[in-house]
């Protein structure tokens, strides 16, 4: 399992500082958070990817925080995939 995990269906109002609170509940080390935002309007998309300070804490924060309830929107929490074709790039 990798330490980046991709999270889905944030609410718009998030911040990156809300998640990264989030994700570091209960001991758990966060190292960077990016949510993504539209390219032309500069909004929100609903969603981000969070990097972990290992694997362990990774998968808690998986088994923690898929489908928690942020702002009454069940986020979708899983390992991120590499990205593959499209315009590439790390996040």
């Amino acid at each position: 399992m990798g330490n980046r995990l991709y999270v889905g269906n944030l609410p718009f109002s998030a911040s990156e500082e809300q998640v990264r609170e989030l994700f570091g509940q209960n001991g758990r080390e966060v190292t960077e958070v990016k949510l993504i935002t539209d390219r032309d309007t500069g909004r929100p998309r609903g969603f981000g990817f969070v990097e972990m300070g290992n694997s362990e804490h990774a998968d808690q924060a998986i088994n923690d925080l898929n489908g928690y309830s942020m702002d009454g929107r069940p986020l979708t929490v899983n390992e991120a995939r590499e990205r593959t074709g499209g315009r590439g790039g790390r996040f």
